[in-house]
């Protein structure tokens, strides 16, 4: 079992390396359906993982010079107190409870969803935003959805583990059209590193971190996701984002039925 655990961390970390998307996305509902990890672990355990592993991303985006720290603090001030509160209600409502680990199934699914739209029509959505500069959000009204985004994205994370990834990026790219690639990448992961961070915490404190499992799917993801990245020039990119979605649909149709 620890080979298959270091085994999947490596094809998760390669795909994230090739496409810059779904960590969280495969993560944890490849644990959830493969291996019969329970929702609420696999959420936490996904988050550790992916607070270390953003960890590492941020530190070389931060030496690129590819973090916009401005739009990180506006995003941290609404996800950080959601991620609290999301916690202290898995808490109230009994996060180990075989109804709330239901719950959070579905959420699991709905975010993995999510992952799809944003991946799918990222493309469409900038260029629309781009062929309508009048529509976009300037001032205080910026500085306001920004946190709105953060507070859905907080929470949304720390139930599901899914969402900082695809749909903060594409959430970036609606809000800061005129952000290269290279910083919303940057920026996405870097706010997420504190978010997670906490998070993890919570998930922690509740009792739903598997640490050897953890263990494992690092040993196989730091190499997955160096190799990958070496690799994705390579690879054409619509064609791993097109495979993405097709899997994640998949994986949520398998996780609500």
């Amino acid at each position: 079992m620890t080979l298959s655990y270091i085994a999947s961390g490596f094809a998760v970390g390669l795909l994230v390396g090739l496409t810059g998307v779904g960590g969280g996305s495969l993560m944890t509902p490849m644990l959830t359906l493969l291996f019969g990890v329970a929702p609420t672990t696999a959420v936490g355990t996904d988050l550790a993982f992916a607070s270390i592993t953003k960890g590492v991303g941020t530190f070389t985006h931060r030496v690129r010079g590819t973090v916009n720290w401005q739009i990180v603090r506006r995003l941290c001030v609404g996800a950080l107190p959601a991620a609290v509160l999301a916690t202290l209600a898995l808490k109230s409502y009994g996060a180990l409870d075989k109804e709330i680990g239901q719950i959070i199934r579905y959420s699991i699914a709905g975010s993995v969803l999510l992952t799809v739209i944003a991946l799918l029509f990222k493309a469409k959505m900038l260029a629309w935003i781009n062929a309508h500069p009048s529509r976009q959000l300037q001032g205080n009204a910026l500085v306001y959805a920004t946190v709105v985004a953060g507070a859905l994205l907080g929470t949304l994370v720390t139930i599901s583990s899914i969402g900082a990834g695809a749909i903060g990026a594409t959430l970036l790219v609606m809000l800061y059209p005129k952000l290269t690639s290279a910083e919303v990448a940057g920026t996405d992961i870097a706010y997420a590193v504190p978010l997670t961070a906490i998070a993890a915490f919570g998930h922690w404190w509740l009792g739903s971190i598997n640490w050897a499992l953890l263990a494992t799917l690092l040993l196989g993801s730091v190499p997955g996701i160096t190799i990958g990245s070496w690799a994705a020039r390579a690879v054409p990119e619509k064609f791993l984002r097109g495979l993405l979605a097709m899997t994640l649909t998949g994986v949520a149709a398998k996780l609500i039925y």
